[in-house]
């Protein structure tokens, strides 16, 4: 929750003789409620962290950078244009209320940063040397150029005082001596701050990953009216045949023909539509042209909507593990941000040594399961080998399994069962607890030309109906073991 008015008052105590004669060296944003400042003052650099966030409007001292974003918003970019280079001349609490004002000086001209911690109404505004609102961080009651009115302080009890919670974090992390408060907030919100951000994280790349989809099914819609045109003339290869053994028998400026259509045993017979302003071999060409049409159609539009389909099932597949929570926050796609700015070193370090999940059933078998479309891939096609057993659940997204087998082995029925209840519990019929499980030789499995990581054709394949079994998958669980 946010901090209270007595809470506010101790730490800007704490804070603002550390602060008061600095300068203000760098601004920035790293979320849409926050701010942060980097000052260097008494000869250390210190970072001041402000939130508006409605449920946790503080501000306090950082001992670790938060990531920002590469592009800084507007908000930021005005504090960074009024700021940098300022003096912080006062830090101050007004009236007692849950308002800090932080007066500084730059160019000569006094600026503030008001920092209304107030929760659900909670702002950060930059005034000028009048008073007035030249910028907020989130939409307000003013708006700009308008003289800045603290809001009516609403009675609170007296006498509160700062209760430092008890937490696991707060027992072991070490506490500069002159900055016990500043440093007991940072640790009190640190774990739901950690939580929000990989929450924002991942929800970002399920947005980018939706509008991805939004655009393949688009891209497959035109593909599909494309095919379907073309597909009128799969047959105009025969009319044109057809056409050619009667070009002798069609009277100039004939609008159509009956002719007997030989390719049918049942001899029908068929009314050809014809161009009354061209020649009986130029609607016998038209006919072949047409045909023509469609066989390119079938060699140009057909892969491209199998690839197209390929990449919307590989997407909602993506979707569906970041729903179960399955996939890592960094799910590696096209618009992650900062995806591409990293070194071939530091990827390396990322990568983990051993992908996959790995079980073990009774018997000693050993179970491996992909945890993400590139898992997936490089389980199925890298690691298993081709006596392996492979099992999916059928026709939802989820994880490709791969049960370990000696080559010539029997199938034990238990460690079928096992596997068959993983593939059950990483999938989409999770929720209805109960579904049917295709599984095969892993030789059985083939990726269709062009598709997309994870995404496989199975042939020679057995069903299996599992109901997710909570004894058995415990049993299971205490097996496990990922990276």
């Amino acid at each position: 929750m946010s901090l209270t008015a007595h809470e506010i008052a101790q730490v800007v105590a704490e804070i603002a003789p550390a602060l008061e004669g600095g300068w203000v060296q760098k601004v920035y944003q790293p979320h849409d409620e926050e701010i942060t400042l980097e000052i260097r003052s008494q000869g250390k650099t210190l970072t001041l962290y402000i939130s508006a966030d409605p449920e946790t409007a503080r501000l306090h001292f950082l001992s670790r950078k938060h990531p920002n974003p590469q592009t800084p918003p507007p908000f930021c970019q005005l504090l960074r244009a009024r700021l940098e280079g300022a003096r912080i001349e006062h830090m101050r609490q007004i009236d007692d209320d849950r308002i800090v004002w932080i007066d500084m000086t730059h160019d000569g001209q006094p600026v503030t940063v008001v920092a209304e911690l107030t929760g659900r109404t909670a702002n950060i505004m930059l005034l000028d040397h009048d008073g007035a609102v030249r910028g907020q961080l989130r939409k307000g009651r003013f708006k700009t150029g308008e003289t800045y009115i603290p809001p009516v302080a609403k009675a609170r009890p007296v006498g509160a005082q700062f209760i430092a919670p008890k937490t696991g974090v707060m027992n072991h992390a070490t506490t500069p001596a002159s900055l016990p408060l500043s440093a007991e907030l940072e640790c009190r919100f640190q774990e739901r701050d950690e939580a929000r951000a990989r929450a924002r994280q991942r929800e970002a790349i399920k947005s980018a990953l939706r509008k991805k989809l939004k655009r393949a099914g688009k891209r497959i819609e035109a593909l599909e009216s494309d095919l379907a045109k073309a597909e009128r003339y799969r047959t105009y290869d025969r009319y044109g045949e057809l056409l050619k053994s009667r070009l002798g028998d069609i009277p100039k400026g004939a609008a159509s023909i009956t002719v007997t259509d030989y390719f049918d045993p049942a001899l029908p017979e068929l009314v050809l539509p014809l161009d009354q302003a061209k020649s009986p071999k130029g609607n016998m060409e038209d006919y072949f042209k047409m045909y023509r049409k469609f066989l390119g159609a079938e060699k140009e539009i057909r892969p491209r909507l199998l690839t197209a389909q390929a990449e919307a099932a590989a997407l909602r597949e993506s979707l569906a593990a970041l729903d179960r929570d399955d996939a890592p926050v960094a799910l590696p796609i096209e618009d992650t941000p900062r995806q591409n700015r990293q070194g071939p070193a530091s990827r390396k370090a990322q990568e983990p040594a051993k992908p996959f999940r790995r079980f073990a059933t009774e018997a000693g078998d050993h179970i491996l399961v992909g945890r993400n479309s590139r898992e997936n891939e490089e389980l199925t096609f890298g690691l298993a080998r081709g006596h392996d057993l492979w099992l999916h659940a059928n026709g939802v997204p989820g994880s490709h399994v791969v049960l370990r087998l000696e080559k010539g082995a029997e199938t034990r029925r238990e460690s079928l069962l096992d596997a068959a209840t993983l593939a059950l519990q990483y999938s989409d019929l999770r929720k209805s607890g109960q579904g049917e499980v295709l599984y095969t030789y892993r030789k059985h499995v083939r990726k269709p030309r062009g598709a997309k990581p994870g995404l496989v054709t199975v042939t020679q394949d057995k069903r299996l109906y599992v109901k997710l079994d909570q004894k058995r998958l415990k049993r299971l669980k205490e097996t496990a073991h990922s990276p």
